[in-house]
């Protein structure tokens, strides 16, 4: 087979969703990636309780959507693959950049990024190769991607940024082998100054602890 990879480029639209409003009381603003399978808008739910006049919260929408276990009735979505990841990778921030140059974030607000599980590949490859600054980045039963490295965060030292990661003991995606992988990557990455944090339960959002990073 005599095949070629050849590229082109194109004007892409993508939609996200937001929840509250972004108003003169507004704290913190949350700038949230879904795990694989969800979308933007249900995504939002986990963060319904977080008081609606001090939080707003912004869910972009991972571009790939499929349906969901062959039946063809719910719709999920990925953010990429490991084929063409890096440009797949190029092709989300440029969208998530434009996200943010849309919402025009005020300056006196915190910025929370928060990633659950594929989430926080995205998270985290945004804020290494784009330098964006936030207060608090939250790494929600994820992996992080091997391509990274600790200066790829400097942003988040200089900024003095908390970094948190959350995990369930019974998170059926991360064995014993692949909990100590990750935990010497996060040491790595974010020289020792990341928060652990653990819960009874498994690949699974917890409103309480959401809640408990708006303080």
């Amino acid at each position: 087979m005599n095949t070629h990879i050849k590229q082109v480029q194109y004007q892409h639209t993508n939609s996200y969703e937001t929840l509250n409003e972004l108003g003169s009381e507004t704290k913190n603003v949350w700038l949230v990636f879904h795990g694989i399978g969800f979308l933007s808008k249900y995504f939002l739910r986990y963060f319904d309780e977080l008081n609606p006049l001090k939080n707003y919260i912004i869910a972009p929408q991972a571009p790939s959507k499929y349906y969901l276990n062959n039946q063809y009735r719910h719709v999920g979505a990925s953010w990429l693959t490991r084929v063409d990841r890096e440009q797949e990778t190029q092709n989300v921030l440029n969208y998530i950049e434009k996200v943010i140059e849309n919402e025009s974030i005020p300056k006196r607000c915190n910025l929370i990024v928060l990633g659950f599980s594929q989430g926080v590949s995205i998270a985290t490859r945004l804020i290494a190769k784009t330098g964006l600054q936030c207060e608090k980045l939250v790494l929600y039963a994820g992996g992080l991607p091997n391509e990274l490295s600790a200066k790829d965060f400097n942003s988040l030292f200089e900024n003095q940024t908390k970094i948190y990661s959350i995990v369930g003991t019974e998170d059926e995606y991360i064995n014993t082998d692949r909990l100590k992988e990750e935990n010497n990557k996060l040491i790595e990455l974010f020289k020792g100054k990341a928060e652990k944090i653990t819960f009874e339960g498994g690949h699974e959002l917890k409103k309480e602890i959401i809640n408990s990073l708006a303080d």
